[in-house]
Protein backbone atom coordinates (compact mmCIF):
# COMPACT_ATOMS: atom_id res chain seq x y z
CA UNK A 1 0.00 0.00 0.00
CA UNK A 2 1.25 3.55 -0.63
CA UNK A 3 2.46 5.16 2.64
CA UNK A 4 -0.26 7.88 3.56
CA UNK A 5 0.11 10.31 6.65
CA UNK A 6 0.45 8.61 10.18
CA UNK A 7 -2.79 9.45 11.12
CA UNK A 8 -5.41 8.11 9.24
CA UNK A 9 -8.71 6.80 9.19
CA UNK A 10 -9.99 4.05 7.08
CA UNK A 11 -13.04 5.88 5.93
CA UNK A 12 -11.37 8.76 4.68
CA UNK A 13 -9.89 6.78 2.02
CA UNK A 14 -12.65 4.15 1.52
CA UNK A 15 -15.91 7.05 1.00
CA UNK A 16 -14.86 10.53 2.03
CA UNK A 17 -12.04 10.16 -0.69
CA UNK A 18 -14.76 9.02 -3.42
CA UNK A 19 -17.20 12.29 -2.79
CA UNK A 20 -13.78 14.65 -2.99
CA UNK A 21 -13.47 12.85 -6.25
CA UNK A 22 -16.95 14.22 -7.64
CA UNK A 23 -18.82 10.43 -6.91
CA UNK A 24 -21.24 12.01 -4.29
CA UNK A 25 -23.76 11.08 -6.55
CA UNK A 26 -22.62 7.91 -8.26
CA UNK A 27 -24.72 5.08 -6.80
CA UNK A 28 -22.30 2.78 -3.88
CA UNK A 29 -24.69 0.44 -2.68
CA UNK A 30 -27.64 -1.32 -4.01
CA UNK A 31 -29.61 -3.65 -1.82
CA UNK A 32 -32.88 -5.56 -1.69
CA UNK A 33 -34.49 -2.12 -0.77
CA UNK A 34 -33.22 0.00 -2.76
CA UNK A 35 -29.57 1.88 -4.15
CA UNK A 36 -27.55 4.35 -2.06
CA UNK A 37 -24.90 7.17 -3.32
CA UNK A 38 -21.68 7.85 -1.85
CA UNK A 39 -23.39 10.98 -0.46
CA UNK A 40 -25.91 8.67 1.03
CA UNK A 41 -23.86 6.60 2.87
CA UNK A 42 -21.40 9.20 3.54
CA UNK A 43 -24.00 10.68 5.71
CA UNK A 44 -25.54 7.56 6.81
CA UNK A 45 -21.57 7.14 8.53
CA UNK A 46 -21.86 10.51 9.91
CA UNK A 47 -25.09 9.84 11.77
CA UNK A 48 -23.99 6.14 13.27
CA UNK A 49 -20.51 8.16 14.28
CA UNK A 50 -22.58 10.37 15.92
CA UNK A 51 -24.76 8.61 17.46
CA UNK A 52 -21.83 6.80 19.24
CA UNK A 53 -20.93 9.39 20.31
CA UNK A 54 -24.66 10.36 21.60
CA UNK A 55 -24.88 7.06 23.35
CA UNK A 56 -21.24 7.65 25.45
CA UNK A 57 -19.17 5.62 22.91
CA UNK A 58 -15.69 6.98 23.08
CA UNK A 59 -12.40 6.30 20.86
CA UNK A 60 -11.84 2.13 20.83
CA UNK A 61 -14.67 1.32 22.94
CA UNK A 62 -16.17 -2.22 20.87
CA UNK A 63 -19.66 -2.43 19.38
CA UNK A 64 -21.14 -5.41 18.17
CA UNK A 65 -22.89 -5.76 14.70
CA UNK A 66 -25.13 -9.20 14.10
CA UNK A 67 -26.59 -7.61 10.81
CA UNK A 68 -27.97 -8.89 7.78
CA UNK A 69 -26.70 -7.57 4.12
CA UNK A 70 -28.19 -3.84 3.78
CA UNK A 71 -26.93 -0.60 3.43
CA UNK A 72 -27.19 -0.71 7.31
CA UNK A 73 -24.08 -2.74 7.64
CA UNK A 74 -21.20 -0.50 5.94
CA UNK A 75 -23.20 2.46 7.66
CA UNK A 76 -22.23 0.56 11.25
CA UNK A 77 -19.29 -0.62 10.37
CA UNK A 78 -17.73 2.60 8.83
CA UNK A 79 -19.52 5.02 10.94
CA UNK A 80 -17.75 2.97 14.05
CA UNK A 81 -14.53 3.68 12.50
CA UNK A 82 -15.07 7.61 11.51
CA UNK A 83 -15.53 7.63 15.39
CA UNK A 84 -12.63 5.51 16.48
CA UNK A 85 -15.14 3.33 17.60
CA UNK A 86 -14.39 -0.47 16.87
CA UNK A 87 -16.71 -2.68 14.67
CA UNK A 88 -16.98 -6.12 15.81
CA UNK A 89 -18.74 -7.98 12.92
CA UNK A 90 -20.32 -11.44 13.58
CA UNK A 91 -21.64 -13.93 11.86
CA UNK A 92 -25.31 -14.08 11.67
CA UNK A 93 -25.05 -18.28 11.49
CA UNK A 94 -24.16 -18.67 15.13
CA UNK A 95 -26.20 -20.32 18.14
CA UNK A 96 -26.64 -18.21 21.18
CA UNK A 97 -24.38 -19.47 23.14
CA UNK A 98 -21.59 -18.50 20.77
CA UNK A 99 -22.88 -15.12 20.80
CA UNK A 100 -22.64 -14.73 24.58
CA UNK A 101 -18.97 -16.00 24.69
CA UNK A 102 -18.22 -13.61 22.10
CA UNK A 103 -20.01 -10.79 23.13
CA UNK A 104 -18.39 -11.27 26.62
CA UNK A 105 -14.94 -11.61 24.92
CA UNK A 106 -15.15 -8.63 23.10
CA UNK A 107 -16.37 -6.86 26.01
CA UNK A 108 -19.33 -5.20 23.21
CA UNK A 109 -20.82 -1.61 24.88
CA UNK A 110 -23.38 -2.02 21.91
CA UNK A 111 -25.17 -4.42 19.95
CA UNK A 112 -26.99 -3.58 16.33
CA UNK A 113 -28.40 -6.65 15.59
CA UNK A 114 -31.19 -7.08 12.91
CA UNK A 115 -34.90 -7.79 13.61
CA UNK A 116 -35.16 -10.97 12.05
CA UNK A 117 -31.55 -12.06 14.00
CA UNK A 118 -33.52 -10.82 17.65
CA UNK A 119 -34.94 -13.96 18.53
CA UNK A 120 -31.61 -15.44 18.71
CA UNK A 121 -29.59 -13.09 20.74
CA UNK A 122 -32.90 -11.74 23.02
CA UNK A 123 -32.71 -14.46 25.70
CA UNK A 124 -28.29 -14.43 26.71
CA UNK A 125 -28.61 -10.44 26.85
CA UNK A 126 -28.96 -10.21 30.31
CA UNK A 127 -25.98 -12.42 30.87
CA UNK A 128 -23.72 -9.71 29.57
CA UNK A 129 -22.39 -6.59 32.05
CA UNK A 130 -20.60 -4.59 29.48
CA UNK A 131 -23.32 -4.64 27.08
CA UNK A 132 -24.96 -1.34 27.67
CA UNK A 133 -27.63 -0.63 24.37
CA UNK A 134 -29.20 -2.94 22.15
CA UNK A 135 -30.40 -1.18 18.69
CA UNK A 136 -32.09 -3.20 16.46
CA UNK A 137 -32.25 -2.44 12.34
CA UNK A 138 -34.58 -3.68 9.59
CA UNK A 139 -37.55 -4.41 11.64
CA UNK A 140 -39.61 -4.03 14.89
CA UNK A 141 -37.10 -2.89 18.14
CA UNK A 142 -39.58 -4.24 20.49
CA UNK A 143 -37.84 -3.42 24.08
CA UNK A 144 -35.11 -1.57 22.50
CA UNK A 145 -33.53 1.21 20.71
CA UNK A 146 -34.52 1.42 17.01
CA UNK A 147 -31.70 1.99 14.54
CA UNK A 148 -33.63 4.31 12.10
CA UNK A 149 -35.17 5.92 15.19
CA UNK A 150 -31.81 5.97 16.89
CA UNK A 151 -30.03 8.27 13.56
CA UNK A 152 -33.02 10.27 12.36
CA UNK A 153 -31.87 13.13 14.82
CA UNK A 154 -28.82 12.80 13.90
CA UNK A 155 -26.36 15.45 12.55
CA UNK A 156 -25.39 15.12 9.39
CA UNK A 157 -21.40 15.95 9.53
CA UNK A 158 -18.75 14.43 11.64
CA UNK A 159 -15.31 14.93 11.41
CA UNK A 160 -13.12 11.79 11.07
CA UNK A 161 -11.47 11.02 14.77
CA UNK A 162 -7.61 11.33 14.33
CA UNK A 163 -6.66 7.45 14.15
CA UNK A 164 -3.19 6.41 13.49
CA UNK A 165 -2.73 3.95 10.39
CA UNK A 166 -1.36 1.15 12.51
CA UNK A 167 -4.01 1.49 15.41
CA UNK A 168 -7.15 -1.45 15.64
CA UNK A 169 -9.81 -0.21 13.38
CA UNK A 170 -12.21 -3.51 13.75
CA UNK A 171 -12.65 -6.89 14.53
CA UNK A 172 -13.62 -10.15 13.08
CA UNK A 173 -13.97 -13.35 14.63
CA UNK A 174 -12.41 -16.87 12.75
CA UNK A 175 -14.24 -19.78 11.94
CA UNK A 176 -13.53 -21.44 15.00
CA UNK A 177 -12.42 -24.46 13.23
CA UNK A 178 -9.47 -25.41 15.52
CA UNK A 179 -11.99 -24.77 18.94
CA UNK A 180 -14.25 -21.14 20.03
CA UNK A 181 -14.15 -18.27 17.49
CA UNK A 182 -11.24 -16.01 18.25
CA UNK A 183 -11.10 -12.43 18.12
CA UNK A 184 -8.68 -11.07 15.09
CA UNK A 185 -8.02 -7.50 14.69
CA UNK A 186 -7.19 -5.46 11.79
CA UNK A 187 -5.69 -1.72 11.39
CA UNK A 188 -7.39 0.99 9.23
CA UNK A 189 -4.73 0.28 7.32
CA UNK A 190 -5.67 -3.22 5.92
CA UNK A 191 -8.90 -2.89 4.35
CA UNK A 192 -7.32 -0.94 1.48
CA UNK A 193 -4.12 -2.44 1.76
CA UNK A 194 -6.41 -5.53 0.58
CA UNK A 195 -7.86 -3.73 -1.94
CA UNK A 196 -4.75 -2.13 -3.52
CA UNK A 197 -2.85 -5.80 -3.65
CA UNK A 198 -5.77 -8.33 -4.89
CA UNK A 199 -8.17 -5.93 -5.42
CA UNK A 200 -6.31 -4.02 -8.17
CA UNK A 201 -3.66 -6.44 -9.18
CA UNK A 202 -5.55 -9.25 -9.30
CA UNK A 203 -9.19 -8.38 -10.15
CA UNK A 204 -8.20 -5.25 -11.86
CA UNK A 205 -11.36 -3.76 -10.41
CA UNK A 206 -12.60 -0.16 -11.63
CA UNK A 207 -14.86 2.68 -10.99
CA UNK A 208 -17.59 1.15 -13.77
CA UNK A 209 -17.76 -2.52 -11.85
CA UNK A 210 -20.58 -3.83 -10.19
CA UNK A 211 -19.93 -6.54 -7.89
CA UNK A 212 -21.77 -9.04 -5.98
CA UNK A 213 -20.83 -11.50 -3.70
CA UNK A 214 -22.57 -14.30 -2.26
CA UNK A 215 -20.20 -14.29 0.58
CA UNK A 216 -21.88 -12.50 3.32
CA UNK A 217 -19.93 -8.80 4.89
CA UNK A 218 -19.10 -10.27 8.08
CA UNK A 219 -16.88 -13.08 6.19
CA UNK A 220 -13.44 -11.02 5.89
CA UNK A 221 -13.63 -12.67 2.34
CA UNK A 222 -17.24 -10.79 1.78
CA UNK A 223 -16.18 -7.71 3.54
CA UNK A 224 -13.39 -7.18 0.83
CA UNK A 225 -15.63 -8.38 -1.86
CA UNK A 226 -18.36 -6.50 -1.26
CA UNK A 227 -16.69 -3.55 0.72
CA UNK A 228 -13.00 -2.48 0.64
CA UNK A 229 -13.13 -3.42 -3.23
CA UNK A 230 -15.68 -1.12 -4.32
CA UNK A 231 -15.21 1.16 -2.31
CA UNK A 232 -11.37 1.79 -2.96
CA UNK A 233 -12.58 2.41 -6.63
CA UNK A 234 -15.59 4.38 -6.39
CA UNK A 235 -17.39 1.01 -7.76
CA UNK A 236 -20.97 -0.35 -6.69
CA UNK A 237 -21.99 -3.22 -4.69
CA UNK A 238 -24.58 -5.57 -4.65
CA UNK A 239 -26.23 -6.80 -1.17
CA UNK A 240 -28.22 -9.44 -0.57
CA UNK A 241 -29.84 -10.09 2.82
CA UNK A 242 -30.62 -13.96 2.45
CA UNK A 243 -28.95 -17.00 2.54
CA UNK A 244 -27.42 -17.35 -0.76
CA UNK A 245 -29.02 -20.00 -2.95
CA UNK A 246 -28.66 -21.03 -6.78
CA UNK A 247 -31.96 -19.24 -7.15
CA UNK A 248 -31.29 -16.17 -5.07
CA UNK A 249 -27.72 -15.56 -6.34
CA UNK A 250 -29.07 -16.43 -10.10
CA UNK A 251 -31.71 -13.53 -9.67
CA UNK A 252 -29.50 -10.89 -8.54
CA UNK A 253 -27.32 -11.70 -11.42
CA UNK A 254 -29.72 -11.28 -13.40
CA UNK A 255 -31.53 -8.33 -11.76
CA UNK A 256 -28.08 -6.08 -11.26
CA UNK A 257 -25.90 -7.32 -13.94
CA UNK A 258 -22.73 -7.54 -12.13
CA UNK A 259 -19.14 -7.87 -13.83
CA UNK A 260 -17.53 -9.50 -10.53
CA UNK A 261 -19.01 -12.58 -9.14
CA UNK A 262 -17.75 -14.14 -5.64
CA UNK A 263 -18.76 -17.07 -4.68
CA UNK A 264 -17.33 -20.66 -3.06
CA UNK A 265 -16.80 -24.02 -4.60
CA UNK A 266 -20.28 -25.24 -2.85
CA UNK A 267 -22.35 -22.46 -4.83
CA UNK A 268 -20.59 -22.85 -7.79
CA UNK A 269 -21.17 -26.64 -8.01
CA UNK A 270 -24.89 -25.91 -6.87
CA UNK A 271 -25.23 -22.94 -9.86
CA UNK A 272 -24.17 -25.85 -11.97
CA UNK A 273 -27.35 -28.33 -11.25
CA UNK A 274 -29.64 -25.22 -11.67
CA UNK A 275 -27.98 -24.50 -14.88
CA UNK A 276 -29.16 -27.71 -16.21
CA UNK A 277 -32.43 -26.60 -16.07
CA UNK A 278 -32.40 -23.12 -16.28
CA UNK A 279 -30.95 -20.89 -18.38
CA UNK A 280 -29.04 -17.50 -16.89
CA UNK A 281 -27.76 -14.45 -18.59
CA UNK A 282 -24.50 -14.06 -17.08
CA UNK A 283 -22.82 -11.63 -20.30
CA UNK A 284 -22.57 -8.85 -17.86
CA UNK A 285 -19.89 -10.97 -15.81
CA UNK A 286 -15.92 -10.64 -16.48
CA UNK A 287 -14.39 -12.03 -13.80
CA UNK A 288 -15.87 -15.13 -11.17
CA UNK A 289 -13.76 -15.59 -8.28
CA UNK A 290 -14.03 -18.51 -5.49
CA UNK A 291 -12.34 -18.79 -2.12
CA UNK A 292 -12.96 -19.85 1.56
CA UNK A 293 -12.42 -23.85 0.51
CA UNK A 294 -10.62 -25.88 -2.34
CA UNK A 295 -12.13 -25.52 -6.04
CA UNK A 296 -12.32 -28.67 -7.38
CA UNK A 297 -10.59 -28.55 -10.92
CA UNK A 298 -13.94 -30.95 -11.74
CA UNK A 299 -16.03 -27.72 -10.78
CA UNK A 300 -13.81 -25.05 -12.26
CA UNK A 301 -13.97 -27.09 -16.00
CA UNK A 302 -17.75 -27.44 -15.85
CA UNK A 303 -18.27 -24.24 -14.87
CA UNK A 304 -16.02 -22.96 -18.07
CA UNK A 305 -17.84 -25.27 -20.52
CA UNK A 306 -21.46 -23.97 -19.37
CA UNK A 307 -20.61 -20.19 -18.83
CA UNK A 308 -17.11 -19.88 -21.07
CA UNK A 309 -16.49 -18.32 -17.96
CA UNK A 310 -13.15 -18.55 -15.67
CA UNK A 311 -13.03 -18.87 -12.03
CA UNK A 312 -10.37 -17.29 -10.18
CA UNK A 313 -9.45 -19.50 -7.04
CA UNK A 314 -7.46 -18.36 -4.03
CA UNK A 315 -6.55 -19.28 -0.44
CA UNK A 316 -7.37 -16.14 2.54
CA UNK A 317 -7.64 -16.53 6.26
CA UNK A 318 -9.42 -13.73 8.95
CA UNK A 319 -6.16 -13.55 9.87
CA UNK A 320 -4.68 -11.88 7.05
CA UNK A 321 -8.13 -10.35 6.05
CA UNK A 322 -8.32 -11.96 2.50
CA UNK A 323 -6.32 -13.58 -0.65
CA UNK A 324 -2.95 -13.61 -0.23
CA UNK A 325 -2.38 -16.60 -3.11
CA UNK A 326 -4.45 -17.03 -6.53
CA UNK A 327 -4.85 -17.56 -9.66
CA UNK A 328 -5.94 -14.85 -12.14
CA UNK A 329 -6.52 -14.51 -15.42
CA UNK A 330 -4.69 -16.30 -18.02
CA UNK A 331 -2.75 -18.23 -15.82
CA UNK A 332 -5.27 -20.71 -13.89
CA UNK A 333 -3.92 -24.22 -13.00
CA UNK A 334 -7.43 -26.51 -12.27
CA UNK A 335 -6.51 -27.94 -9.01
CA UNK A 336 -4.32 -24.93 -7.44
CA UNK A 337 -4.58 -22.22 -5.43
CA UNK A 338 -2.33 -20.05 -8.18
CA UNK A 339 0.31 -17.83 -6.99
CA UNK A 340 1.41 -15.35 -4.53
CA UNK A 341 -0.63 -12.41 -4.85
CA UNK A 342 1.64 -9.03 -5.33
CA UNK A 343 2.62 -7.70 -1.77
CA UNK A 344 2.81 -10.75 -0.15
CA UNK A 345 5.36 -13.41 0.77
CA UNK A 346 5.09 -16.96 1.52
CA UNK A 347 6.98 -20.44 1.75
CA UNK A 348 6.67 -24.03 2.00
CA UNK A 349 7.83 -25.24 4.66
CA UNK A 350 8.07 -28.99 6.26
CA UNK A 351 7.10 -30.41 9.89
CA UNK A 352 10.56 -28.93 11.38
CA UNK A 353 9.64 -25.14 9.74
CA UNK A 354 12.68 -25.95 7.30
CA UNK A 355 11.71 -24.80 3.43
CA UNK A 356 11.19 -27.71 0.77
CA UNK A 357 13.12 -28.43 -2.20
CA UNK A 358 10.74 -27.84 -5.68
CA UNK A 359 8.71 -30.70 -5.85
CA UNK A 360 8.46 -31.60 -2.45
CA UNK A 361 5.19 -31.79 -0.22
CA UNK A 362 4.90 -28.99 2.34
CA UNK A 363 2.47 -26.82 4.65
Amino acid sequence: MSEPHRIYNATVALLDRNIANGRGDKVAIIDDAGSYTYADLQTRTNKVANALSSLGMGQETRVAQIMLDTVDFPAVFLGAIRAGVIPVALNTLLTANQYRDILKDSRARVLFVSAALLPTVEPLLQDLDDLHHVVVSSGDAGSHTSFDELCSSQPTTFQPTETCIDEVAFWLYSSGSTGMPKGVMHRHSSLMYTAETYGAKVLGIKENDVVFSAAKLFFAYGLGNSLSFPFSVGATTVLMAERPTPQSVMQRLKDHNPTIFFGVPTLYAAQLQALETDDYDLSSVKNCVSAGEPLPADILRRWKDKTGLDILDGIGTTEILHIFISNRSGAIRPGTSGQIVPGYEAEILDENGNKVAPGETGN
